[in-house]
């Protein structure tokens, strides 16, 4: 058990190999930078599901919602949050979790959602939830907890089945899934070891969530010197672990393919005469041996907007400049796996943000072009009005860019294999 008010060896030793793990979640999530660019989105899924509930348009279940926008794009978030969405899908047989048909339990949860937003300070945040424990309402559980990490990554902890069991293991408790009491507690002792160890762990309660997660599922099994008596599921363990192998050789698949798009985009960016940007936290990676940095301005180019704009941006897979004027020509967001509703709302906010239509371009696979066309038809992207957008497929790029890159003069030519 971790003793609170001590420096425990045993647990340096297993931060230390949660760190070095190139599998565990802190390496393919938490140290992923490409994970920030889903706070700001489901920030704003947020927003949209506060304002239809204030409208009166939410409706009466969660497929289709906004609700289930938001939570489709905290479940993309690998291993760590698979599963988030399960304890909010509506069960009609169990009428929970009720705040699809009651009207009442309804407003209690946008207003929920609403002063979590707006709130500032940790007791006031904790206030809002206990205030929200306490209405009890039937099948609305610490689940919640997901959606508050992506609003206040650090005051608020993931909840989900292995970390409690992670937690369960290295505290020697016996906190409950779907208590509040439970999450509460398992919160205010976790915040409490992650400032012991603030030198190995981050200020964002996502990297211990992580170690707690990895434990849960017995893949990073604490050191003999802790003393922890640990009884293994063997099958369990290796069903996970070929789960797990096979997550990262499919992750590495899906970045080699999303490295691959922004290389070709910057290709025929700069043959059709425009200055390119690749997005900052890609600049170090790698395709066919080059830096997708050296393909790139080495600096993002001085624009007339907030900063809060500008570091929205950056964090945009590819953006071709006008030379000179520095003034935006097109956008593209490359989605090989990823949330296509996040990504036509990162571009929409940006183009919002900029002050005039955009022209947007989603990159992906064809076999997504279902998706796309069901985000499309959401009520809150059918006028996109300040916006551009079209759609490119992964192979028709790959099969056209050289051709485009000869005979093109501007933008214009990617009409040719552009969707609207």
């Amino acid at each position: 058990m971790i003793e609170l008010n001590s420096i425990e060896p045993w647990f340096l030793q297993l931060i230390e190999l949660y760190k070095k793990d190139p599998n565990s979640v802190y390496n393919t999530w938490f140290a992923n930078d490409n994970r920030l660019k889903y706070f700001r989105s489901i920030r704003k899924g947020v927003i949209k599901v506060i304002d239809e509930i204030k409208a009166g348009s939410f409706g009466n279940d969660f497929k289709g919602s906004s609700l289930e926008s938001v939570l489709q794009s905290i479940c993309e978030q690998k291993e760590v949050f698979q599963g988030a969405s399960h304890a909010f899908i509506w069960k009609p047989k169990l009428r929970i979790p009720d705040i699809y048909e009651n009207e009442e339990n309804k407003r209690v949860f946008g207003a929920f959602l609403e002063a979590c937003l707006q709130g500032q300070t940790e007791s006031s945040l904790l206030n809002e939830v206990e205030k929200l424990a306490n209405r009890r309402i039937k099948g609305l559980g610490p689940a919640v907890a997901n959606i508050l990490y992506f609003l206040h990554p650090t005051i608020f902890l993931p909840f989900n089945t292995a970390m409690v069991e992670g937690f369960n293991l290295l505290f020697q408790q016996k906190a409950k899934l779907g208590s509040w009491e439970s999450y509460l507690f398992m919160r205010e002792m976790v915040i409490q070891v992650n400032r012991a160890y603030s030198r190995e762990l981050s200020k964002d309660l996502g990297m211990i969530a992580g170690l707690l997660f990895e434990v849960g599922t017995g893949e990073i099994l604490p050191p003999i010197s802790s003393g922890i008596v640990i009884k293994l599921d063997d099958e369990k363990i290796r069903k996970y672990q070929e789960k797990r192998s096979s997550s990262a050789s499919i992750m590495k698949k899906e970045e080699n393919a999303h490295q691959q798009q922004q290389y070709l985009l910057s290709k025929l960016g700069k043959a059709l005469g425009y200055d390119v940007w690749i997005a900052s936290n890609d600049h170090g990676k790698e395709y066919n041996g080059e830096k997708l940095g050296s393909h790139s301005l080495p600096v993002f180019p001085s624009l007339p907007y907030p900063q809060e704009v500008i570091d929205t941006a950056k964090l945009i897979d590819v953006i071709w400049f006008q030379k000179d004027t520095n003034k935006i020509e097109a956008v593209f967001e490359v989605e090989s796996t990823t949330s296509i509703y996040s990504g036509i709302l990162r571009m929409y906010d940006l183009s919002l943000s900029l002050g005039r239509r955009q022209v947007c371009y989603l990159v992906a696979p064809q076999e997504r072009e279902k998706e796309i066309l069901a985000q499309l038809r959401r009520p809150s992207f059918r006028e996109l009005t300040d916006m551009k957008l079209r759609y490119l497929f992964f192979e028709d790029l790959c099969e056209h860019c050289d051709a485009m890159c000869k005979f093109g003069d501007d933008k214009e030519i990617l009409h040719k294999i552009a969707k609207g």
